[in-house]
């Protein structure tokens, strides 16, 4: 049935009852008042999700004041300051784009377990080169050589004392979770979807040895079919290679271990 024709619908049957109710009236006796019925009560508003993971206060050192965090459209310079503090050389290394740092580490980490993650949210430049691809006798494989491209990051990575990092992602938390809202879940919890997207990327399958590769069209992918249904933050982590992968699911534990103060499972 057409919009027009339930809407012509609509109207004769409000002629029908209309006139059928006027025929009605005019036959019989006005009939006693009738106590309305209450409506239905409205349902209760669902429930907030409950919090797995609580980030507590950061802690004050006796006789100092909290230091004010600035808002959140305002934080790019102390953001980044405070991760340059955490640095051996007391910088950030080139490759940290520190605009949008607390908006692109919160986007980032949401879109790690997905299909797709854009680079244009990244808090980090890309690899510098290409993704390198050898020949053998079954076909493509990533070559060995490409991890090498990654070593920068890895190493900063390393260079981290992790128990502070999770004291400035503390401090900073009310940032992360301004951010984390404003990127469409008002009732969620950024650092549950933190701990989701850690176990998450822990689970990516560790290959040893070649992986071989295919290109149907521009872009390569896994010929292994279950790695090629891993996710983009998994598939991350194959193409830096098995060494670069496993060093940066040590530092993910302990990051897990210091935010919510148990190991996980498995």
């Amino acid at each position: 049935m057409s919009t027009l024709e339930k809407i012509v619908f609509a109207a004769l049957v409000l002629a029908v009852i209309g006139g059928g109710y006027w025929w009605w009236k005019s036959q019989t006796p006005a009939p006693l008042p009738v106590a309305p019925v209450a409506a239905p009560a409205a349902p209760p508003p669902e429930p907030e999700p409950a919090i797995q993971h609580p980030i507590e206060q950061a802690p004050v050192a006796a006789g100092e004041a909290p230091k004010p965090l600035p808002a959140l459209a305002e934080s790019d310079s102390a953001a980044a300051e405070a991760l340059a503090g955490l640095a051996p050389q007391g910088k950030l290394p080139d490759f940290i784009i520190s605009k949008l740092l607390v908006r692109h580490i919160v986007a980032t980490v949401d879109n790690l377990p997905r299909d797709k993650v854009s680079m244009n949210l990244w808090p980090v430049k890309p690899a510098a080169g290409v993704f390198m691809v050898a020949g053998t006798p079954d076909g493509k494989v990533i070559a060995p050589e490409n991890s090498a491209r990654y070593v920068p990051y890895i190493r900063f990575m390393e260079s981290l004392d992790i128990k502070k990092v999770a004291a400035m992602y503390v401090h900073f938390y009310p940032l992360f979770q301004e951010a984390y809202r404003d990127l469409g879940y008002p009732k969620g919890y950024f650092n549950d979807r933190l701990i989701v997207v850690i176990d998450h990327l822990l689970a990516t399958p560790e290959v040893s040895g070649a992986m071989r590769l295919e290109q149907p069209k521009v872009l390569y992918e896994f010929a292994d079919p279950v790695l090629k249904e891993t996710s983009a933050g998994q598939q991350i982590l194959l193409r830096i290679g098995r060494e670069n992968e496993l060093k940066v699911k040590t530092k993910l534990r302990e990051l897990r271990k210091e935010i919510t103060r148990q190991a996980p499972k498995g």
